[in-house]
């Protein structure tokens, strides 16, 4: 059965469709129906998209060349690579890749092409990979997941399938665009929020990073996170905080570096607080670290855009430009009862 998508511009989803339909067969074929049968019925969503440049995006990923079936492809590295021969000049890729920026989550080496993205997400994933459980043979979920950069080091981690939730369609394209590189049929994406997903209890590990502050109902992310992961599974919440006791929670009067949709930081002792209350044990801390400029920052692939250092006071880095504390991330993790 193909994959339900269609829209106006039919004849440009058939790499996306054939991208999901391959993600689908390796979940049927691996003993996953349940998954499988879950997730037909929620390509619809590709019937609903609509953004004055997704036609565009979608001719770009269509137009890139076809992948070398001997590349070497590397997805435990800290860019994400492939090399090998094309039918293009690495100019001529990196000029069908901007098409797609600005890029945030990365980086990437594709055929030559470095994209330097603006967030430097290996950082991130050398934080939390030795704490978490082992994801050999695992079915994964990552909420907000971007361009996808860790649903690749998921899988090459061991992970079996690894599924992204991302509404965004310039981070879709530039997924796809990805996937098709790499020839990788592992992982796919929905675009759609936590809160749209028809969810159910079929993953092992359930990652959430750099969510929870958007949310403008905390602990219902953190409901419907317990939704999706099986019985004894692993979440992996990667978020901004305060220090304080477990009283403690910002809410931004307006913005919080730059960004308006802040709506909740809490403390750790707080967000623990809200993790028993909804069901979860084992709840422990395994990093907690201010971001730092070298994580984030304007790049070239960014079109030079502001980042960290402009959203920070010039006088006191300790400060965002609206006297908050400076971003201080935390990862925590917990598993479902």
């Amino acid at each position: 059965m193909a994959a339900t998508i269609r829209i106006d511009q039919q004849e440009n989803l058939n790499l996306i469709a054939d991208q999901i339909n391959g993600f689908l067969q390796h979940a049927k074929t691996s003993g996953h129906s349940d998954l499988e049968t879950w997730m037909r019925p929620q390509l619809s969503i590709f019937n609903q998209l609509n953004h004055g440049h997704w036609p565009e995006w979608l001719t770009t990923v269509n137009a890139l060349p076809t992948p070398d079936p001997l590349a070497k492809v590397q997805l435990d590295q800290p860019a994400i690579q492939t090399s090998g021969e094309l039918s293009v000049t690495s100019t001529e890729l990196e000029n069908q890749l901007q098409q797609l920026s600005p890029w945030r989550k990365g980086p990437f080496s594709l055929y030559g092409v470095d994209i330097d993205t603006e967030w430097r997400s290996d950082f991130k994933w050398d934080r939390l990979k030795d704490h978490i459980a082992d994801l050999d043979g695992r079915i994964v979920l990552d909420v907000g997941t971007g361009s996808g950069y860790h649903l690749w080091r998921m899988l090459g981690a061991g992970a079996k399938l690894a599924l992204g939730i991302e509404p965004t369609l310039a981070f879709i394209a530039q997924f796809h665009a990805v996937a098709h590189l790499l020839a990788n049929q592992q992982a796919t994406i929905l675009p759609v929020t936590l809160e749209q997903l028809d969810r159910a209890p079929l993953f092992d590990t359930v990652f959430s990073m750099g969510v929870l502050y958007h949310r403008r109902d905390p602990l219902g992310h953190l409901r419907e996170l317990s939704e999706c992961l099986r019985p004894g599974g692993e979440l992996v919440l990667e978020t901004l905080v305060i220090d304080g006791d477990g009283q403690q929670v910002l809410t931004p009067y307006d913005r919080y570096a730059a960004m308006r949709n802040i709506w909740f930081i809490p403390s750790v002792p707080l967000l623990m607080i809200w993790l028993k209350r909804l069901g979860y044990d084992n709840i422990r801390l395994v990093n907690q670290e201010p971001t730092s400029l070298e994580e984030q920052r304007a790049t070239h692939w960014t079109d030079f855009r502001q980042s960290l250092v402009d959203f920070l006071d010039p006088d006191d880095l300790s400060k965002t430009v609206e006297g908050y504390p400076a971003p201080l991330r935390a990862i925590l993790l917990a598993n479902k009862t």
